[in-house]
């Protein structure tokens, strides 16, 4: 008996602490989530604009650790939003279920969490089908949202621009198509069509007629194609300036990168572009364009996108697609990560996933880690060891910038002609040309004329040498 007491404490001590199995199954609540204020009166007058609500997530694979940075980084969409996060619980599942997202009995013990809480918001870490946002609030009694609704909700927010605008409404309609649902009224049906000499009901009363579900549907339809036709023709404005930008071989940078690491902040640094910096998810949503210029006098353009998230709305990629094809069209790639963040390789594996959506994963990619002065130095050196081709640098301090510049002198497609002839004092403008347009090697004044030693691209190169008399 003794012996079997001693090798169960050793056994204990060995495997740590052991849970029976209604613990293992039970909704894990995820410490430090809550935004609520200590001020009674603080809270009261928060309560007052913002909604009160509870995270829940479904963990399937990797580790708890990795389940509670997911539901950590839902609460920060959530306060984005404009909501207060009350509370955070994660369920440890194969698959979703496919009701209630999260299982009849485990939707049970969340409404006695939303009743604990006062909360009248569940959101949950996913994007939820039409019957499983059906079923959890039936349970739960309180308004359900999931991961995609959310987005759309701040999306809608911070959009300013008219293109904006219409992208993030499309993709909203988009997205509430199959979910509309109907009570009462919602579901009586309009008058329908009669037919001469038909018996009962009335004259333009028989047949079954539309439901008012489906007259709602019929007009997101209309709304839905006319804000893509609008799309449309935003986008040929687009298409113009960036043909232009390709007819004088104007390169071209864009900086792309996981929500809040810093792109704004680089954009400004960069070029002093005053774009809004916030610490903010998707504080900046309008593509801002910039021209700027290399350390050898080069000029270029320089291209803010939109931030990325994990599971990015795949309505939203289809509404953003003609903003987000700054990416596909660029010569090289910012790839904008916050060195700071706990566990960074998910950004970037999320930032390149979007990437590929678009099409550009063929664009050269600079790895630029941002937040150099506030990121752990392990951290740091974990990045560099693994991404090749990426700088160390913080759009905050300044440091690393000076380093990134050459990088990009380095990086961006050259003129492929290369020049040394005098162009008289008449040609002035291809002159001027060459260094908007080329790269000027050296430059001296004769009496004859400006003596030019530059690389400019093959259109260029002609004039140039049809000007300066050289017969090819």
């Amino acid at each position: 008996m003794e012996e079997d007491v001693s090798w169960s404490a050793l056994d204990a001590e060995r495997d740590g602490d052991q849970f029976d199995r209604e613990e293992r199954a039970a909704l894990r609540r995820v410490a430090g989530l809550s935004t609520e204020l200590e001020d009674v009166t603080e809270v009261e007058y928060r309560q007052l604009r913002l909604e009160r609500v509870v995270l829940v997530g479904v963990w399937t694979s990797g580790t708890a650790a990795d389940a509670d940075n997911s539901l950590a980084e839902l609460a920060a969409l959530a306060e984005t939003a404009g909501a207060m996060v009350l509370a955070g619980v994660t369920q440890r599942r194969d698959k979703p279920d496919a009701a209630t997202y999260i299982g009849s009995g485990k939707a049970q013990e969340l409404r006695d969490i939303v009743a604990e809480h006062a909360a009248d918001t569940v959101v949950c870490d996913g994007e939820l089908s039409p019957g499983q946002l059906i079923h959890l609030e039936d349970v739960v009694k309180v308004k359900v949202v999931d991961r995609t609704a959310l987005i759309l909700d701040i999306f809608a927010q911070h959009a300013k621009s008219r293109e904006g605008k219409a992208q993030v409404a499309l993709a909203q309609m988009q997205y509430m198509m199959p979910r509309l649902r109907g009570w009462g009224q919602s579901l009586s049906r309009q008058m329908g069509g009669g037919g001469s000499g038909s018996s009962g009901g009335g004259m333009a009363t028989r047949g079954p007629g539309e439901t008012k579900i489906e007259t709602d549907r019929r007009r997101i339809r209309e709304k839905m194609a006319k804000l893509r036709r609008e799309i449309a023709e935003m986008k040929t404005g687009r298409d113009v300036k960036r043909q232009e930008r390709r007819r004088n071989k104007v390169p071209s940078v864009a900086i792309a990168g996981y929500t809040n690491a810093g792109k704004s902040s680089l954009l400004n640094r960069l070029t002093g572009a005053g774009v809004l910096v916030e610490n903010a998810l998707f504080a900046t949503l309008d593509p801002t364009v910039r021209r700027a210029e290399t350390p050898s006098g080069r000029q270029y353009t320089l291209a803010d996108t939109v931030g990325f998230v994990r599971h990015l709305p795949h309505h939203l990629v289809e509404a953003f697609r003609s903003t987000m094809e700054e990416v596909g069209d660029a010569d090289l790639i910012l790839h904008v990560v916050d060195g700071s963040h706990p566990v960074p390789e998910e950004q970037l594996a999320a930032v390149r996933e979007v990437i590929r959506d678009v099409g550009a994963q063929s664009v050269p990619e600079i790895v630029v880690i941002n937040k150099a002065d506030a990121a752990d130095p392990l951290v740091l050196q974990r990045l560099v060891r693994a991404e090749r081709r990426s700088m160390v640098v913080s759009a905050h301090s300044g440091e690393g910038i000076e380093e990134l510049l050459a990088r990009i002198d380095d990086e961006l497609p050259r003129p492929a002609v290369e020049l040394d002839l005098v162009v008289p004092y008449t040609s002035g403008a291809l002159v001027s040309r060459a260094h908007t347009e080329g790269e000027v090697l050296g430059e001296e004044h004769t009496t004859e004329g400006t003596r030019l030693r530059a690389r400019v691209h093959e259109e260029l190169a002609a004039e140039l040498r049809s000007a300066a008399g050289v017969v090819v």
